[in-house]
């Protein structure tokens, strides 16, 4: 053929038709040629489209485009025009979303970093290496809360706008990458008995991991997102932007707020003055966060599930904290080689064994810093979370003699 098509109608065909022969067996990178002769590129709406035709004509269904979606993506990869994508406001979630897969992309290349030195270390070095590994796979744990926010605020919109097929598809490989995140976490944490065998895991486990990961921001970036800017309202875009910060971020904590064109956003006013009514007495939200700002120690909270759920962000933390840490396990917060330590606390608290555990660091950048894990319990002694709170009392280990409340007036 001495043209290329450039008709939607035929360019949709024959995408439909190379899809159903890659169903039938053919060989990928023949098709993906094919692909590039005939159509040089296709836009990124028309892939989404033939593929919710194949489902709703059932010439194939939802599983057999789950279970070839690589080989799609493989076909398509550098064949998607992004010509006619919108531009995404700073803040928006899209926004949000590009820049998590930007910091998602650092870590790969990390990955592929040590890969590299793995294939000539020694037996004395596996242990290193190994706690290298286990650092870049818990940042990768954060990606659940990435996949999330599609899952239970993007897809939802999708749907209803009777886009259902690929949010389908997508669920599934995310439910792919997050078993193949389980097999790199076990594999990991498995003794390791030498240099053949960390080179065996990376080979045989943590390759395939990483190729899903990269797999699923190239589906997001040429595919999902565009079609989702061009489908979802503004209204429906502030939807997902508010509600955003309950999922949590993924390894970013934004820094650009977004208001849809024209939307006027009322500020909350907090008009009685028991908005939160506990047993003691009452706070309105404006009170209770300058409370924890303003307070000498710092807080985190994390709940009966292990995910963090809150910390204080006082100016002068001891230790730092982003919105990125909500709703990650507690575990992934911490270095590879103190997860036992974690684990064991945890384990204890949980069990009633044990309702609090102390530590302390005389020298923390020149400051002595106190910490104090306490199980946190309910009415009935069941158990709901634990509260990290940690101090720098370096000027109270200090203190001598007396200082009442009346040496105030001569200061």
């Amino acid at each position: 053929m001495s043209e290329f098509i450039n008709n939607s109608t035929q360019r949709k065909e024959m995408l439909r038709h190379l899809l159903l022969r890659l169903h039938e067996g053919d060989n990928p990178e023949i098709l993906r040629q094919r692909l590039i002769e005939v159509l040089r590129s296709i836009p990124y709406h028309e892939v989404v489209e033939v593929e919710q035709e194949l489902i709703n004509s059932n010439a194939l269904s939802e599983e057999e485009i789950l279970e070839f979606c690589d080989l799609h993506t493989a076909v398509l990869d550098g064949s998607i025009d992004l010509q006619g994508a919108k531009q995404i406001p700073a803040g928006h979630p899209v926004d949000t979303f590009k820049k998590e897969n930007t910091a998602i992309r650092q870590q790969i290349e990390a990955y592929k970093e040590i890969k590299k030195k793995i294939a000539d270390i020694t037996d004395a070095q596996v242990t290193g290496y190994v706690l290298q590994l286990r650092t870049i796979f818990n940042n990768f744990s954060d990606i659940d809360k990435h996949y999330k926010r599609k899952e239970y605020q993007l897809f939802p919109f999708l749907e209803k706008h009777l886009i259902t097929g690929p949010p389908k598809v997508m669920w599934g490989k995310h439910d792919e990458t997050r078993e193949l995140l389980k097999n790199s976490h076990e594999a990991l944490a498995s003794p390791i008995s030498g240099a053949e065998e960390l080179k065996s895991i990376v080979q045989l486990v943590l390759d395939h991991t990483v190729e899903m990961i990269a797999g699923m921001i190239m589906k997001e970036e040429e595919i999902l997102l565009p079609m989702s800017m061009d489908t979802l309202t503004e209204d429906e875009w502030y939807k997902i932007y508010q509600e955003t910060p309950e999922f949590g971020y993924c390894l970013i904590d934004p820094e650009d707020e977004w208001v849809p064109g024209g939307m006027k956003v009322e500020k909350q006013e907090f008009v009685t003055a028991d908005a939160i009514r506990l047993s003691s007495g009452a706070f309105n939200l404006e009170e209770l966060e300058a409370l924890f700002l303003h307070l000498p120690i710092d807080i985190t909270f994390v709940d009966k599930n292990d995910k963090i759920r809150f910390f204080s962000h006082s100016p002068n933390r001891v230790f730092e904290r982003n919105r990125s840490i909500i709703g990650r396990d507690v575990r992934m917060c911490h270095p590879p080689g103190s997860v036992h330590v974690v684990e064991q606390i945890l384990t204890d608290f949980r069990s009633g064994k044990e309702n609090k555990a102390v530590f302390w660091m005389s020298s923390f950048q020149g400051r002595f810093i106190y910490i104090e894990y306490s199980a946190v319990r309910g009415k009935e002694g069941e158990y709901l979370g634990v509260v990290e709170v940690t101090q720098d009392i370096t000027t109270m280990r200090k203190l001598e003699g007396d200082q009442r409340l009346l040496s105030y007036e001569q200061r």
